[in-house]
This record gives structure tokens, C-alpha cells and sequence, in this order.
């Protein structure tokens, strides 16, 4: 295919490269695959973006938006050829207003920089990849990063207020958590540039903590620094970052950039932040627990350069693995967090098996591993065997009930895996939102979701989810009645927030009241699967008694009900994943549960919202607290609106018949 690159040329401001090594350049990232593009477009600004994505959709053409190229699943690799957007050139911070704690930025912006421009103002913007130094804020909501600070503050998606995006038809549009209806904000962040190109971003910004403290403690075992994170985690305390090292990573730090680490087989890098008397508060119980789990070493560091110096050398990672081999391959999975022990045990059987030496680093208070393996990409069999190696740990990984990525995103290199995580009607739900915004499939084309007929490497991996209650297999089986029959679908929880006129014009109410109970409480990760249609009252009543805070408001009605209707913008921070039922009576499974995975579209913040009218949730898993939350009981009433078109384009793949709660469209629906 050859592109009239002239043509494209006079559409824009900016450049557009189309030499050999230009090319060249823009066909990796920092993962293993390599694709030519076409052309390489230097977008001056959001206009040129606008312009050369309808320029690609009029003519077909797929293309690919790029940052600054350090995503580690080949989520920027041109895989169909085509138009490279670069957008590193939309590099301002448009504004930071300190009475609100935001910032506008563009795509280009390095995390840095917007930390850099905060921190005069006693700010400070959360998410801290490890690359912060070079990569773009546009890429971190693209993958919806993360960072050692996750355990705490969450990832990307978490501090996002709005985003403007050019989506696939060629349109500028401005989501915002304040609109009403689905959260279609949520779902652009993390869909790793498959539904539309992020072009500028409102990002809440924090107040600097009044003190920090960071602790370097020694283990004489990976296994005992493992115990340890999981004993932390399963007692309530909440640190700041909660970081995880083992030898390999230590040595190879200590050889590049003397951070004054310990030698021993493994240490934990650990941060406690808030008021003097709160920071002391959980030095002391990191502390006890430390010295439970056998700590040969525990070093405090309260002063800014030795907390720095500590925290260069965790930084410095890849960097210091990089010295030693022409390549690094880094993995990316999520193990429950009481399951990291066992989880670095089978790491390490499953890398003697494949003739391999991981280096491990862990976002541990996350159950986030990343094993390091350094490599020659010129030796073929030394490359397949790392590659095989990583296959076989990301599945470990969906084994221990985890997920096969945290912060990096699937990309290409882990779209066959997605098979593993998901059941297939949630992959074929994926890709219908997919064609829902993207009919022509040319927004970075074959990433993310597997492929029609694309197996899962390696053998089938054996899932039994859960089965659903005697209420909620009723529930299904009606609803299968209504769609065979083409009957619209009226679902309510406890009808709190219908209206009754409305309810009464309906031939029949279906409701979650009878879905009622916990079907799981893990105590050890603070994690919480109920039923759409118990109360908030009782949800409360039976975990804070225990010790369980949901940071959800104390509204009447039920779980189902808050979620679908989102009073509070809030909710979407504790929702992990739902089991939902569609129109035609599918059910499927969406999100994780587990506190940290971007793997596939986040469903569960987009029907956040979204008032029954795309799927009925029948279970939800939640994030709990250890500490009551302050959260806003006195909400107003929650706001329905007409849909607006990208509604209606989310409307048809989840319920193409259009059966579901009508009546809570809106007008001119």
C-alpha cells in the first residue's frame, strides 16, 4: 500500500516523515516487536491529530498514536503499517490550579514535568511509573499506569477528571466524570488508543503529605520478605509504597548507581506517609511486622536526600539489568497479595524450568510482579526460551486468581493471553465496543483484544468461575424468557430511584432484591464479591463489624442500584470487577479481582452510571478499607439524561435488541 504522503502533508501543520530511517525508528517500542509504518505524522497540536485521524478514516488507513515509545507490551508497534501519530509535540501543562487541584495537560507532557511544575505548589501528581523521567502522560492514560505509589493512591484512571480525544470518525470530543450516563472517560482511559486518541487531559493533583518516612528493610529470604508484604497487607496497614527486591535486582542496582542497599537475598523499600503521629503510627506496625517475618536489617530514612538516594536506586532498575545484556524482557502480572509467597516460589521453579534467571522486583503491596530477564535478542533459542518463560508466569499468574497485567497493558505481545482471563462472551463484548467506536477497525488495529480464532498459547487453561445463586440463576433464566420472546427488560433493585409512573406502565418489574448476599469476604486482601441487590445498610451492617469499611456512600436502596445510577463520582475508585448479565442473557465476568489490573476495556467504571440501560449487574467486587471512610452519605438525586450518541453507539453492542430499561434513556431515545 502506498500512501499519497503529499496529500496527507497539506491536511497538516506539522511534519510528516516518511524516510527510511525515520521509519525505522517508529517501529518498536520497548517490547520485542518490530512493524514498519508508513508515514510518521509530527502533530503540531490537537487540530493536526483531528485531521490525520479523519484523513486515515475517509481513506482507510489505520493508525497508531505514539508518546515517547516506552510501553513494554507493544502497544505502539504499527502491526497493519500505516500513519504513526506522534504526539510529542503537545507537550504543555496548559494550567494548574491550585484551589482545585488540577491540572490541564496535553499528551506529550512527561510525567516528570508535571510533577516538577507541582511540587513548588506543594503538590504532587500520583502515578509514578518508573519510567516518570521520559514517559507521556498521554501514554500513562493510555495504559492506564501505575507506579510504586499505586498501592496507595491507584492507578491512572484514578485521578483523571476529564479528557478531551479524537475519536475514530474524526471528532473532537470532552468526556467528563460529570457527565451523566456511562462513564465513557473511564472507558478511553486504559483502551490503550483502540477507541480514540486522548489529545488533553484534566488530572487531579494531591497535597504534599507533611512527612514521609521510608524504610529499607533486609531478608534472609524472598520468601520471608513475600510473607511479610502479605502479613502487612492482611493487618490493615496502608503505606505509602509498599516495594519488593530480591538479590539479583539488589546486585545489579549496587554495581550501577551505589544506592546503599543491603546484601541479602531479598528487601522490602517501604513509605509511610501523613501527620507525625500517623506516619509514626505505621513506621511502628511496618516495624513489628518486619521483625516478625525475620528481618536481618531495618533502616529508616526520613531526610529528602537519603529517601532520594534510596529511591534512585529503585528507579534505576531496567537501567542497571540493561548494563548487563543487549535486551531486557519485562513481565507484568497480579497475584492476590496473600498469595505472593507461593507466587515467587512457582516464579522461580518455573524459571529454572525454562533455563532462565529472572531478576524480581515487585509492586508487592499491589501483588504486582515483575520478573526481569535479561537477554540477547540475536540468539534465537536463548530469546524463545525468555519468551516462554513469560508466557508461563503470566498464566501462573491467572492460576493464583490474579490478572496478566497491572500497569503495562496488553498490546500485541499479550492479546492471546487475554483468552486465559476472560471468557469468551466478555471478549466478544470487547470487541463489540470496539466496533461500537471504531467500525472500520483502523484505531491501532490488533491489539489488546485476541483475535477471531486466536488460541492462547500453550495448553487450555481450566477456569470454574464461581457458580451464581439460586436468585440470580432465576434472574437469568427470565430474562433469557423475555429476550427469546423480544420483550423489553425492566430491572430495578428496590425501585428507590424509579419513578413510579414509569414502573407502573411496565408489564413486569424484574428485580435484583432477592441477590442479596456476600459471596465472598478476603479477609487477607481486603476484598469484598456481593450481590447487585443487597442493601447498602446490609452490606455495611455484616463488614464493619469485622472491621471492613466499603467506601461507598450509605444511601437508601442496593449495591446494584448505587453503582448503576453513581451519585457519587467516587464509587468508581473501590469498584474492581462485576459479573454482568446482558439483554440477551449472557453472562459474563468483567474487571479483576484483584486490586490492580488494566487488563481489557474497564467495563466495570464505564456501566457506572449507566442505570440498567446496558447490563444488569448481578455481582460486584470491591476494594474495602481498613479504616471508615469519609465518604458523602447527603447526595442529591442521581441524573438521567438523553443519551448522546457515543451512548448510543455503547447502547447497540451491549444490548443491540434495545430491550433493556428504556424507560431510563432519556428523551428523543
Amino acid at each position: 500500500m502506498s500512501l499519497p504522503v503529499r496529500e496527507l502533508e497539506r491536511a497538516l501543520s506539522g511534519p510528516v516523515l516518511t524516510c527510511e530511517a525515520d521509519l525505522a525508528a517508529y517501529a518498536f517500542d520497548g517490547a520485542h516487536d518490530r512493524a514498519r509504518p508508513e508515514a510518521v505524522v509530527l502533530a503540531g497540536g490537537a487540530e493536526d491529530v483531528r485531521r490525520a485521524v479523519a484523513w486515515c478514516a475517509a481513506r482507510k488507513v489505520p493508525y497508531v498514536a505514539r508518546g515517547a515509545g516506552t510501553n513494554l507490551a507493544g502497544g505502539c508497534v504499527p502491526v497493519k503499517g500505516g500513519v504513526v501519530i506522534s504526539l510529542a509535540r503537545l507537550n504543555r501543562i496548559l494550567s494548574i490550579d491550585t484551589l482545585a487541584r488540577c491540572a490541564i495537560v496535553e499528551p506529550g507532557v512527561v510525567n516528570l514535568h508535571l510533577q516538577d511544575a507541582a511540587a513548588p505548589l506543594g503538590l504532587f501528581y500520583a502515578p509514578d511509573p518508573a519510567s516518570f523521567k521520559v514517559c507521556t502522560l498521554g501514554g500513562n492514560l493510555g495504559e492506564n499506569a501505575g507506579g510504586p505509589r499505586c498501592f496507595k493512591y491507584g492507578t491512572t484512571t484514578n485521578h483523571v477528571r476529564a479528557v478531551e480525544a479524537v475519536m475514530p470518525d474524526g471528532t473532537l470530543e470532552r468526556f467528563s466524570l460529570e457527565d451523566p450516563g456511562p462513564e465513557v472517560m473511564s472507558l478511553l482511559v486504559g483502551s490503550e488508543g483502540t477507541l480514540g486518541v486522548i489529545t488533553k487531559a484534566w488530572l487531579d493533583l494531591l497535597v504534599v503529605p507533611e512527612r514521609v518516612v521510608t524504610i529499607l528493610a533486609a531478608f534472609p529470604s524472598l520468601d520471608d520478605a513475600m510473607a511479610c508484604v502479605a502479613g502487612i497487607v492482611a493487618a490493615g496497614v496502608s503505606p505509602r509504597v509498599l516495594e519488593a527486591m530480591d538479590r539479583m535486582t539488589v546486585e545489579s542496582i549496587e554495581a550501577h548507581i551505589p544506592a546503599g542497599y543491603p546484601k541479602a537475598e531479598a528487601v522490602l523499600l517501604v513509605e509511610v506517609e501523613g501527620s507525625p503521629s500517623e506516619s509514626e503510627r505505621d513506621l511502628e506496625a511496618v516495624r513489628e511486622h518486619c521483625g516478625r517475618h525475620g528481618a536481618t536489617g531495618f533502616r529508616v530514612a526520613r531526610e529528602t536526600p537519603e529517601r532520594d538516594r534510596l529511591w534512585e536506586g529503585r528507579r534505576s532498575a531496567y537501567a542497571a539489568l540493561a548494563r548487563l545484556a543487549p535486551n531486557v524482557s519485562v513481565e507484568d502480572g497480579v497475584v492476590p497479595r496473600d498469595r505472593l509467597p507461593e507466587a515467587a516460589r512457582r516464579l522461580r521453579e518455573l524459571a529454572r524450568e525454562h533455563k532462565v534467571e529472572p531478576a524480581l522486583l515487585f509492586h508487592a503491596g499491589d501483588g504486582n510482579l515483575h520478573p526481569n530477564t535479561i537477554y540477547d535478542e540475536r540468539d534465537r533459542t536463548q530469546t524463545e526460551r525468555v519468551k516462554a518463560a513469560g508466557r508461563d508466569i503470566l498464566r501462573l499468574c491467572v492460576e493464583l486468581g490474579g490478572s496478566i497485567s497491572g500497569e503495562h497493558g496488553i498490546g500485541l505481545e499479550k492479546r492471546a493471553a487475554m483468552a486465559w482471563l476472560f471468557e469468551p462472551e466478555a471478549l466478544a463484548l470487547f470487541r463489540r465496543v470496539k466496533e461500537s467506536f471504531d467500525p472500520l477497525g483502523l484505531a491501532n488495529p490488533d491489539k489488546l483484544i485476541p483475535l477471531p480464532g486466536e488460541a492462547p498459547p500453550g495448553p487450555a487453561l481450566a477456569r470454574s468461575p464461581a457458580p451464581l445463586s439460586d436468585a440470580a440463576v432465576s434472574l437469568v433464566e427470565r430474562v433469557r424468557e423475555k429476550a427469546r420472546s423480544g420483550s423489553p427488560l425492566f430491572v430495578i433493585g428496590t425501585g428507590s430511584k424509579v419513578p413510579g409512573a414509569l414502573r407502573r406502565e411496565q408489564a413486569e418489574v424484574l428485580t435484583t432484591r432477592p441477590l442479596a448476599s456476600v459471596r465472598k469476604l478476603d479477609r487477607a486482601n481486603f476484598i469484598v464479591t456481593a450481590e447487585a441487590g443487597i442493601t447498602m445498610a446490609e452490606l455495611k451492617a455484616l463488614l464493619e463489624p469485622e472491621g471492613f469499611f466499603v467506601p461507598l456512600p450509605l444511601v437508601p436502596g442496593t449495591l446494584g442500584g448505587v453503582l448503576a445510577t453513581r451519585p457519587w463520582t467516587g464509587i468508581r475508585d473501590c469498584v474492581l470487577s462485576m459479573r454482568i448479565l446482558l439483554s440477551d442473557g449472557t453472562v459474563c465476568t468483567v474487571g479483576a479481582p484483584v486490586v490492580k489490573s488494566v487488563a481489557g476495556y474497564d467495563l466495570p467504571r464505564l456501566l457506572l452510571g449507566s442505570w440498567g440501560t446496558l447490563a444488569v449487574v448481578l455481582e460486584a467486587t470491591l476494594r474495602l478499607l481498613p479504616r471508615r471512610p469519609d465518604v458523602p452519605n447527603d447526595l442529591p438525586a442521581p441524573r438521567r439524561s438523553a443519551m448522546g450518541p457515543w451512548h448510543r453507539r455503547l447502547k447497540r453492542a451491549f444490548d443491540p435488541a434495545g430491550l433493556l430499561n428504556r424507560w431510563a434513556e432519556g428523551a428523543g431515545v
